[in-house]
């Protein structure tokens, strides 16, 4: 007997040493259960072996099966819980539980497993990781053999080592989920802080939420007024994406419905049902159940989030609060956008305030002080005639202050064309360039390539680069020759000047080209300078055409020498 026992334990080890080694492998736990199935049936004399894992619903699914007989229970088979059998008894109880023909209690000979694989005797123990139920180990033996004394507390050493590898890869599946969560993420993260235009952010936001959460579709929208939805970006795991544009109007018992009534998350389950505009795209696309996360913007509901899911199955109880990590992003991105165009627009205020004062400037040295000018220029002029004869000294003062009075007012003209050239506003870009360049004190080479007139800030802008980068050249640069390029496509305003002097411009150096960027910034546009020292500059700057008005192309030269 001594002997027996001792070999009986001596199996015990082994078998429990084999399947602990698995586990301390991290072997995938359907191997682990599949091991422990065959070694505690082998073990316990057992004719059928197998393990289930208890449903949210309440079933039983085998995960893992074993047999002596060739005759093994089918792994996936779901097995509803009701009757008097193990596996319900266990469910009920939470304790190990024993069912055999010599008991003579009713349920067994009821149950379809019994039948099926004519087993008479059996014992199921719970298996329990971190505390809860996750399911059963049983082991069954043919009609007239029971299971013998002390299988329960046998099978119990097996059933801890697979909590352990439960437990094991439930925390590997964690860790890879959270890492998988933090680089995607981290993917969005760093795509928001290089500011680029929001479309881009919804689309990555879209389909990284999507994967990550292993949903099949997911979309964003942007509530209309009425609480309609706007989807602006959409994704598929399946390739049937809702197409972005697409309106869902309010109402109906739907996510985003839900959502914009709530401000709150929403979800929709196949077992809750669902209604509204949006059910026909939902059955198209075969969604059962839907989680629908608000996008607020500084304290506003701007739109929602959604992924679905075509399996019976709900989407996992974290998936709100995983979504809402991409949803932050997303409002992060709308908040920057918004507040990026809000400060173009009030740079865009300025620079426009600022033309128009020049413009009034101008127009008042023009009509004030410079006809005045003109207007005592003519009474000296008409003083001189009516000057008696031999009075030579008071002739000499006159002419002394007629020509003061010339050079103010010559003075003055240039002054105001500073400001605002009048050739600019009044016969557009191509002309007050080809009078820019004929005034410049280096000769420059003009090619002008413009369709029509352009909308008066770009016009100014694009002026106002050609007149500071010659100034520059002639002025600091000491070059010898320019060359201005100017020319425009359907969207966008190309100027470029490049001069052959000493190089060495420094943008945050001194207001001129800073100005310059600012109001090339200011418009949606951006300048650029490549000057190195000892090999001329170049000033380039491109500028969105915001307005065209038909006039015909034009392309010229003019050097400023040709005076014709």
């Amino acid at each position: 007997m001594v002997t027996q026992r001792s070999d009986r334990i001596a199996r015990e080890q082994a078998a429990l040493r084999r399947v602990a080694t698995l586990v301390a492998r991290a072997t995938p736990p359907e191997e682990v259960f599949a091991a422990v199935a065959e070694e505690a049936g082998r073990l316990l004399g057992a004719h059928h072996a197998w393990m289930t894992r208890y449903d949210p619903d309440g079933a039983a699914r085998v995960v893992a099966t074993w047999s002596s007989t060739g005759a093994a229970v089918p792994a996936g088979t779901r097995l509803s819980l009701g009757g008097r059998n193990v596996r319900t008894l266990v469910f009920h109880t939470g304790r190990p539980a024993r069912i055999d023909h010599s008991t003579g209690t009713p349920g067994l000979a009821a149950d379809d497993l019994a039948r099926k694989f004519d087993y008479g005797a059996a014992v199921g123990v719970p298996v329990n990781v971190e505390g809860r139920l996750w399911g059963v180990m049983v082991v069954a033996s043919s009609q007239g053999e029971p299971l013998p004394a002390g299988s329960e507390a046998r099978l119990a050493g097996f059933t801890e080592l697979v909590a352990t590898a439960i437990a094991n890869s439930q925390a590997r599946v964690e860790l890879r989920r959270f890492a998988e969560a933090q680089a995607a993420l981290r993917r969005v993260a760093t795509l928001v802080a290089r500011a680029p235009p929001p479309q881009e952010v919804f689309a990555a936001v879209t389909e990284e939420s999507g994967r990550l959460l292993g949903a099949h579709h997911a979309w964003m929208t942007r509530y209309d007024p009425d609480g309609a939805a706007r989807l602006i970006a959409t994704w598929s795991s399946t390739g049937a994406a809702v197409p972005a544009g697409t309106r869902l109007p309010p109402g109906g018992r739907n996510a985003y419905t839900l959502v914009f009534q709530t401000g709150r998350p929403a979800r929709i389950d196949s077992s809750t049902g669902t209604s509204g505009p949006d059910c026909d795209i939902a059955s198209e696309l075969g969604v059962r159940s839907a989680v629908g996360v608000p996008v607020s913007v500084e304290g506003r509901l701007w739109g929602v989030m959604v992924v679905s899911c075509t399996k019976e199955e709900p989407l996992p109880a974290d998936t709100e609060t995983r979504l809402a990590e991409f949803t932050e992003l997303a409002a992060t991105a709308i908040a920057n956008a918004e507040a990026h165009a809000e400060l173009a627009a009030s740079r865009a205020r300025i620079v426009t305030t600022a033309d128009t004062t020049r413009r009034r400037i101008e127009r008042n040295l023009h009509d004030g002080a410079q006809q005045h000018l003109i207007s005592l220029a003519l009474q000296l002029r008409a003083a001189q005639l009516a000057a008696p004869p031999r009075t030579g000294e008071l002739m000499r003062q006159l002419d002394e202050v007629a020509t003061g009075l010339v050079e103010v007012q010559e003075e003055l003209r240039e002054i105001a064309h500073g400001l605002h050239p009048a050739t600019l506003a009044e016969r557009g870009l191509r002309s007050a360039l080809k009078a820019l360049a004929r005034r410049s004190a280096v000769p420059v080479r003009l090619d002008v390539r413009v369709e029509g007139r352009l909308a008066e800030p770009i016009e100014t802008a694009a002026y106002y680069v050609v007149a500071e980068a010659l100034t520059n050249a002639a002025k600091h640069a000491h070059a010898a020759t320019a060359e201005v390029q100017v020319a425009a496509d359907k969207s966008v305003l190309h100027v470029r000047v490049r001069d052959d002097g000493c190089g060495g411009a420094d943008i945050t150096h001194g207001s001129g080209l800073a100005g310059l960027k600012d109001r090339a910034e200011a418009l949606g546009g951006r300048l650029t300078l490549h000057s190195p020292p000892g090999d001329g500059t170049t000033v380039q700057v491109q500028l969105p055409v915001e307005h065209v008005r038909s006039r015909p192309a034009v392309s010229m030269s003019a050097i400023k020498d040709d005076r014709s």
